[in-house]
């Protein structure tokens, strides 16, 4: 299967923050989030694992009470039911992985 970006539809999940869900299997999803300067995703949890690394920018990412600045390159995992949060400092780009599979991403 292959899905070029552009075959992805952008969604606006919460203001400033964009999810195109590029493909879904029978164990994960693999999702790019474009985040605006000051874009913000609350703390919050759920049971997929979150694995994932910033492809440009920079962002402050709360993992499990752990706060770090990551930049292009650096990677991430939030476990299952783990509280993350996320806030860009400058107009960035993360690629996420989730497993299972987000259903609820699906045909969006």
């Amino acid at each position: 299967m292959f899905k070029p970006n552009k075959d992805a539809t952008p969604l606006e999940m919460l203001p400033g923050v964009v999810r195109r869900t590029l493909c879904s299997a029978d164990r994960m999803t693999i999702c790019e989030f474009t985040l605006d300067k000051d874009a913000v995703v609350p703390l919050h949890s759920h049971e997929h694992e979150q694995a994932g690394y910033v492809v440009c920018g920079r962002v402050i990412f709360e993992i499990g009470g752990e706060t770090r600045e990551l930049r292009a390159g650096d990677g991430y995992l939030a476990g299952s039911n783990v509280p993350h949060a996320v806030t860009a400092l400058e107009p960035s780009i993360a690629i996420d992985v989730f497993s299972p599979p987000r259903t609820e991403y699906l045909d969006q």
